[in-house]
Parts: structure tokens; sequence; C-alpha cells
């Protein structure tokens, strides 16, 4: 049974934007959680805005499993070992530039291990990139969408197949696997299909947007059974 993560980033990125003190990330982790999400999801940056250190510790002690996203960063590294969530998910504002290598990722890599903290990276749906996440040790990737759900018919079905591929040999490799990034609830469907040897499928602002018109609980649910 494939499983659903759920980012809250758009929580504390809207109670900025309203200076609302009504937006509250923790409660909105636990209803999300009671609405059958696997785990829930915080991001945050070297600004540390709009997600928060207090927004990682509420939400942490709110629900059961709790992923954080961050980039490979030494300066972050102290912030995941003392929230300790379940997961820990190494990317940039999207998938990591791995065949660059810019920013070396055994070291983060090595010192959340050591704390008992697994480590995925967010990986461009190529084949090179899943091979050079489980050279650094990563235990799982998550294959980005983002830049495939909008492309054009002619263009999607070739990134779909490279997709399916990426995610294919990340199986093989016996890395977790999921994806992530953009999708929404016309797209899951179609990229799931492409992709069938996914295990986690992330979703962010979508679920936020469709719950301004169905309440958080049904949206989720919603999302929950087309991922089935």
């Amino acid at each position: 049974m494939r499983r659903l993560s759920v980012s809250l980033d758009a929580v504390p990125a809207l109670r900025e934007a309203t200076a609302s003190t009504d937006l509250d990330a923790a409660a909105s982790a636990t209803l999300a959680e009671l609405s059958g999400v696997d785990a829930i999801r915080l991001g945050i940056n070297d600004d540390l805005k709009p997600v928060g250190e207090e927004d990682l510790r509420d939400v942490r002690r709110a629900v059961r499993r709790f992923d954080l996203r961050m980039p490979p960063s030494q300066a972050l590294l102290k912030i995941a070992l003392e929230t300790r969530p379940n997961r820990v998910l190494l990317s940039t504002d999207g998938a990591l530039d791995l065949r660059v290598r810019a920013v070396p990722l055994a070291p983060v890599v090595r010192a959340l291990d050591e704390a008992g903290i697994p480590v995925w990276a967010v990986v461009s749906p190529d084949l090179e990139s899943v091979k050079i996440a489980h050279a650094e040790g990563v235990s799982g990737v998550e294959v980005y969408t983002g830049a495939i759900v909008d492309l054009p018919n002619t263009e999607r079905a070739a990134a779909l197949e490279a997709l399916g591929d990426s995610v294919r040999l990340a199986s093989k490799l016996r890395l977790g696997v999921g994806i992530g990034g953009a999708l929404g609830f016309a797209t899951i469907r179609e990229t799931l299909d492409a992709a069938p040897a996914t295990e986690w499928v992330a979703v962010g602002r979508a679920a936020v947007a469709r719950s301004l018109l169905v309440g958080l609980d049904r949206a989720l649910r919603d999302l929950r059974a087309l991922i089935a």
C-alpha cells in the first residue's frame, strides 16, 4: 500500500503573509494525521522562514511520523539532530543537482545515520542522479516531478517514461522510493501509472488549496483514495 506524505509549509507561509495567530501548524498536522496521512512534512532553509524551529518542535510533538526537508547544510544539521524527525529529505528548492556535486552529501548523511535518522535525497528523474544518491549512502530517494507535470502532452510522455525508469532503478538498488513536486489531484494518477513501484507520494500546496474548498479532512481523504 502506498503511503502519503503531506507538506504543510503553506500553513506557516500563510501565517506570515497574513500576520494571523489562528494558523497553527501543529493543529493542522494533527488533523491531517487523523485524516489518514502517513507522514507530516515541513521544510526549512537557512533563513528559517517561514517555517521556524518552533514549528518543527510543535509538529514533531503533535504527530507520530514527521519528515523534515532541508538542504544538505552543516548549519542546519544541529536542528535536524535536535528535532529528531523520522526521516530527513535532503533537497534544495527542488531536486539536488547531484551531477555537479557542489555540496557533498556524505558528511550530512553520515551524521544523521549515526543518530539513527534515515536520510533520503530528492533527485531529478534520471538514472545518473539515482546512482549517485545510492553511492552517497542515502536510504531512499524522492524523484522530483515538479518539472514534469506541467509539460505539454508531446513532451510529458517521454518525461514520465524517464520518471518510471528512475523509480524502477531505485527499487532495484533497494532504496526506498517516492515521488513528489507540484503533484495535484489532476496529475497524481497519471504520474503513478508511469511509476508503479512508487512507495511514497508527497503532496503539498495542492492539498492545502483543495482544503479551502472542501476542508482539510475531505481533501486528504480524496488524496488517499487517488494514490491507492
